[in-house]
């Protein structure tokens, strides 16, 4: 296990989860891990942006789930970009589906940890956050692993032509006439890209191409 060594200074932790009783368990959880000190806890999403510019922590332990507000996601993404000088966010949640993990690290989230980890692995990926390195619970890391070695859905350039037009919100008829082609040329590339990504409608189309990376 990582932990500070004598005379350095402690990693100070922002704690933000919805359920005061989660809360007040990893406060009294983190006073007993050396070299880690509680500057704060949020009970949403915009009361962590708004704890983290002006506390100013090291790492900001952060759930995903938050209850009405801002989510978890959203609040990474606000909290990781003020630059080099942001605080790292460490994600603590239950949910590890592919879909939350990548929204997760797109979000600029540093590491990954499952609840349900020992506060051994808790302490160290929070000493690993505050130095920025990756820290991932190992299901997060194999299902990491997992979609890197996953083939991507091969689509032809038009194909990614129209799932970028789609991206944008367009019609059959606005994709038309913004690739110059015909709406039944368009409804035949949608069939052959809903049938590679495995999906029946345009949101499904989008979502699978955000998570497969396929739009610039």
């Amino acid at each position: 296990m990582t932990t500070a060594t004598p005379g350095e200074a402690p990693v100070r932790i922002l704690l933000c989860d919805d359920h005061a009783v989660v809360r007040a368990g990893l406060r009294a959880l983190l006073a007993s891990a050396p070299g880690i000190e509680v500057a704060g806890e949020a009970g949403g999403g915009a009361e962590a942006v708004a704890l983290a510019a002006r506390l100013r922590p090291d790492v900001v332990l952060m759930d995903l789930q938050l209850g009405s507000g801002i989510n978890g996601i959203e609040a990474t993404r606000r909290i990781t970009s003020g630059g080099p000088a942001a605080p790292h966010v460490l994600v603590l949640t239950t949910y590890d589906t592919d879909a939350d993990i990548t929204r997760a690290i797109e979000a600029g989230a540093t590491g990954y940890l499952l609840k349900a980890e020992r506060p051994e692995e808790l302490f160290s990926a929070i000493h690993a956050a505050a130095q920025g390195r990756t820290a991932l619970s190992p299901p997060v890391a194999g299902r990491v692993m997992a979609r890197l070695r996953r083939p991507r859905p091969a689509l032809t350039d038009r194909e990614l032509d129209i799932l970028e037009q789609l991206a944008r919100g367009l019609g059959n008829r606005e994709i038309a006439r913004a690739l110059f082609i015909s709406e039944a040329t368009v409804k035949t590339h949608l069939g052959r890209i809903y049938g590679k990504l495995g999906v029946d409608t345009r949101a499904g189309a989008v979502a699978v191409a955000k998570e497969q990376r396929l739009l610039p």
